[in-house]
């Protein structure tokens, strides 16, 4: 069996519960509270800057030259469709660079790009490209369940479009492709370990939807500024 036909079927009930969460629910039928949205542009924002830079460092880890290049199409994808759309929101929301600075990362913001860190400094490209896979696979499966009935809020149906396009399906079987092929070279217990590694990132996107829903901050968010 492909590792991802076995890890998407490990995270079923996971990436249910990311699909049904209030934040999506909202956000398709058009009541989801600015605010909410803000937060989570804010926090994604920090996420997406931290997976190009994991991107970068499994490019330089990979052994063959073609998983470079796929790693590097990954960051190339972002910075071309995903950053630049989410640069377009912060105009229209007015979310200045001195808001962005300012803000701190949320605890689940920070504990999901440490995990993909942490997959990344195992020294294991299988690894490193199983915990990112969940991020890119799963929003298309939300883009292409909300794109049916859409949003009536035409901000939140722009942001629907952009995991429901040719090229970021495109994007998405690329990666599946990448960690498919790299799960073919190593053994049963890293292959194992890859699997842990796609079912915590699944986790934690669906920890996301939460976190931006009631805005999440430290318990002591005086004291503790994360950079």
């Amino acid at each position: 069996m492909r590792f991802t036909t076995e890890a998407r079927a490990a995270a079923e009930e996971l990436w249910e519960k990311s699909k049904r969460h209030r934040f999506i629910q909202e956000l398709q039928a058009g009541t989801l509270a600015p605010e909410v949205f803000r937060y989570y542009l804010l926090q994604d924002r920090y996420y997406l800057e931290q997976f190009a830079k994991i991107h970068q460092k499994a490019a330089e880890l990979a052994k063959q030259e073609e998983e470079k290049q796929l790693f590097l199409a990954g960051v190339t994808g972002l910075e071309e469709a995903e950053i630049a759309v989410r640069e377009g929101f912060f105009k229209e929301l007015g979310i200045t660079d001195e808001e962005i600075a300012s803000a701190p990362i949320a605890p689940t913001a920070y504990h999901y790009t440490t995990h993909m860190y942490s997959e990344l400094l195992s020294g294991s490209t299988a690894r490193t490209a199983a915990a990112l896979l969940p991020c890119y696979w799963l929003y298309q499966e939300i883009g292409e369940h909300l794109i049916e009935s859409g949003s009536s809020h035409p901000l939140y149906q722009r942001w629907i479009e952009t995991y429901d396009s040719e090229g970021y399906r495109e994007g998405v079987d690329r990666q599946r492709e990448l960690t498919d092929r790299l799960a073919e070279s190593v053994a049963t217990e890293e292959r194992q370990s890859m699997l842990q590694g796609f079912l915590i990132s699944s986790y934690q996107e669906w920890k996301f939807w939460e976190m931006a829903y009631v805005q999440e901050t430290w318990e002591d968010s005086a004291c503790i500024h994360i950079i």
